[in-house]
């Protein structure tokens, strides 16, 4: 673990503002009731294999929002496999240049973090962007806090202020929503104020690391998610970083135990990290192809279809209906948990492309629901 104690530097009182709002079709729709035992996710494919009898079948999926163009990770040296994880190995301090910020804690995965996180706090009322990642929602009542859902209308209009904890997404996973570093900056502030934190998950950021508040840490209440699975393109190897005061990032550290991150992870890790022309290089080839990928789907929705440069989301009752059909094409996207959009992640090839473009043809036209 890398951190640097800092003096808190308070917001500047400027008014909220979004970069662009939530759709309409995806605002809250009422309370979470219950905690999913096990939630829908994307890169399901062996389930639709087996579901609808098509195992043989070679599946395009681009149900994951992954990047399919993912770092050359090499081949990490023996004696990373033979030793246990070195917390000395630079990995901290790569990830501190390339977050901006020494409060910083490798963790398997920001899933591990943002699962533990509830259990460092007593009950509380917690306010989680909706729809967003959901697993957001499920640690915090599997904790015993009360959740409440938010859209970002709500929030726009200063509802996260009222809570506890504020959970947000930024940009936000399915729905894009982008919000100004200075907007979270002024919320953490007040909630601050009164012991509160802010979560902001920054898992599909880092294609566009200007809008993140990472570089602000340490500051109290402030707690930042980071994920090298997305991005990197390298979510199989389970290794993301909690950014936070001191503290709290001792205290999380003790509830993970010794040796949480693998060597070989951890040495991938800081490879990637470290390869600043690669990442150049890789921000403007994702925003091209997700320009790219929201003009074809334009040419089958006739809905706002919104993302980041990682994916794009299309917003139709028919959700359901085009899902299934699309899977039937051996071709797997994600369908929203409130079965109102399909999220399309970026094709990993030229090939792959035109295998959409052909599949769409084939798949929207009957399932589209007409006035």
């Amino acid at each position: 673990m890398r951190y640097r104690a800092a003096p808190e530097t308070a917001g500047q009182g400027r008014s909220i503002r979004l970069i662009h709002r939530q759709p309409a079709g995806l605002e809250d729709r009422g309370a979470v009731s219950r905690v999913v035992a096990l939630l829908t996710h994307g890169d399901n494919v062996s389930e639709m294999m087996q579901r609808l009898g098509l195992a043989d079948a070679d599946w395009l999926d681009l149900s994951t929002g992954v990047n399919p163009h993912a770092w050359a990770a090499p081949t990490p040296p023996l004696e990373v496999w033979q030793r246990l994880p070195d917390g000395r190995d630079g990995l901290e301090r790569e990830a501190s240049a390339y977050f901006g910020t020494e409060s910083v804690l490798a963790v398997p995965g920001s899933q591990a973090a943002l699962s533990l996180l509830p259990y460092l706090r007593s009950p509380s009322r917690v306010g989680v962007i909706a729809p967003g990642y959901g697993e957001h929602s499920a640690a915090w009542q599997r904790a015993g806090h009360e959740v409440v859902p938010l859209s970002s209308a709500q929030l726009a209009g200063g509802a996260g202020t009222a809570f506890d904890v504020l959970v947000l997404i930024n940009p936000n996973n399915p729905d894009g929503t982008l919000f100004e570093p200075q907007t979270l900056l002024d919320w953490r502030t007040g909630l601050a104020s009164r012991g509160g934190w802010l979560v902001v998950d920054e898992a599909f950021i880092d294609a566009m690391p200007a809008y993140s508040v990472a570089r602000h840490l340490p500051l109290p209440g402030l707690i930042v998610l980071r994920s090298i699975g997305k991005f990197f393109g390298l979510a199989g190897m389970r290794i993301g970083f909690a950014l936070g005061e001191v503290a709290l990032l001792q205290r999380l550290e003790e509830m993970l135990g010794p040796w949480a991150v693998n060597g070989p992870a951890r040495w991938v890790a800081r490879q990637a990290l470290a390869d600043r022309g690669w990442q150049e290089r890789m921000r403007a080839r994702l925003v091209q192809e997700s320009e790219r990928l929201g003009a074809l789907l334009a040419r089958y929705f006739p809905q706002r279809i919104v993302g980041t440069p990682l994916f794009r989301t299309v917003l139709t009752a028919d959700a359901p209906v085009i899902h299934e059909r699309l899977a039937r094409e051996a071709a797997l996207v994600r369908l929203l948990d409130r079965q109102d959009g399909l999220r399309f992640g970026l094709p990993p090839d030229e090939a792959a492309w035109q295998r959409l473009e052909r599949t769409l043809d084939r798949v929207v036209e009957p399932a589209i629901s007409r006035p």
